[in-house]
């Protein structure tokens, strides 16, 4: 239910599409979702731990080292590059990264387009004796295939490393998500692994390409 108590029923329909949406089509999306509760009760839990209930997914990758690359992967990070894959991206891409704002991704999957709603929960941004930190969460809004949290983070360490790391918790929402959720679970499995080689491409231009799930 939405905020004001009326029923939110509609707004889980539309967002399969037959062609890719245009940014006129998004806005309106976001505009129907923007002051819409989170899909689920413990928003904020990838900060400590996640929920009983849901599917857990863990990436942790280290993308190389020192203070240059740490910096250049929080911009990556910024700049929502994690999502700039040929299936998978982030609408508007202009989106500050703060608390509060929300963000559509687009995922093309069996040739159809899925536009998913999520809102930004929490930003890291730690300088701790022998770590720095910085990143963000997201949760799901009611026009989402899944329902649930994602955390994005990288980290320097005290030897200098830096890591990349993903923390999800989910569970299929929309009704096709359901039936088809051995799909889901394929793109969710390959995105950890996608979403760090996109994120150590942006920051360091030398690394490998980036390796993609056809749509």
């Amino acid at each position: 239910r939405t905020r004001n108590g009326s029923d939110t029923h509609h707004t889980r329909t539309g967002m399969l599409l037959l062609r890719k949406p245009s940014a006129d089509q998004v806005e309106r999306f976001l505009a129907g979702q923007r002051h819409l509760d989170f899909t689920y009760r413990d928003v904020g839990a990838t900060a400590t731990a996640p929920p009983t209930g849901y599917t857990v997914d863990h990436t942790r990758r280290v993308l190389g080292s020192g203070p240059a690359l740490f910096d250049a992967a929080c911009e990556a990070l910024r700049g929502w590059r994690q999502f700039q894959l040929s299936w998978l991206e982030i609408q508007p891409k202009s989106t500050p990264l703060a608390v509060g704002e929300s963000i559509a991704i687009i995922a093309r999957t069996a040739g159809l387009w899925w536009l998913n709603a999520c809102r930004v929960v929490y930003v890291v941004d730690e300088n701790l004796p022998g770590l720095r930190r910085f990143g963000f969460a997201y949760g799901t809004l009611p026009a989402h295939a899944g329902t649930g949290e994602e955390r994005f983070l990288v980290e320097l360490d005290r030897e200098g490393n830096v890591w990349y790391d993903i923390l999800a918790f989910s569970r299929p929402w929309h009704p096709l998500a359901r039936v088809g959720y051995f799909l889901m679970r394929r793109y969710q499995k390959r995105f950890g692994g996608a979403s760090a080689l996109a994120v150590q491409n942006a920051a360091s231009p030398s690394g490998p390409e980036t390796s993609e799930l056809p749509g």
